[in-house]
């Protein structure tokens, strides 16, 4: 049986504690709860594929940006570099980012789909956000893909 990605969260958890790694582990240990809490919501315990814990690592890694960036515009810089620094290590479970030109690819081949469908302007957004919706999930966040399919449907 393969080891699923929260196996391997657990894992690395254990190894960072007996290496007395103060900020991994301490990351690993909220990353963990935060899956936990989510496999408990809801009607029913239920255990959570990769591609869902992946959804929790990426609001993980959203909340240590926005705290980071909240850090900085108070002037509370230690605090702010602790945020970045747990960042970093909740990255290394996340997905390789698109690039951006990999992202115009496949923005340009779903929007070329939609044309070809009779959908144009910004009535084809719908179609061509649900369409790469799953091709990106896990390495391009919602945000730059809405703004990408909006620029070249507006082109």
């Amino acid at each position: 049986m393969s080891q699923t990605l929260k196996d391997t969260l657990q894992s690395d958890l254990t190894t960072a504690m007996k290496a007395r790694d103060e900020l991994r582990s301490a990351t690993l240990r909220m990353v963990l709860t935060a899956i936990r809490g989510e496999e408990v919501a809801g009607k029913s315990a239920r255990t959570l594929g990769d591609d869902e814990v992946i959804t929790v690592l990426q609001r993980e890694a959203k909340k240590r940006r926005e705290a980071a960036e909240a850090y900085d515009a108070a002037g509370r810089t230690e605090q702010a570099a602790r945020e970045r620094d747990e960042l970093g290590v909740v990255e290394t479970y996340l997905p390789t980012p698109l690039t951006d030109e990999e992202l115009d690819e496949l923005v340009d081949e779903a929007v070329l789909i939609a044309s070809g469908e009779g959908l144009t302007g910004t009535g084809a957004m719908g179609a061509v956000m649900s369409r790469l919706k799953p091709q990106v999930a896990g390495r391009a966040d919602g945000k730059r893909l809405s703004t990408a399919v909006r620029a070249r449907l507006n082109a």
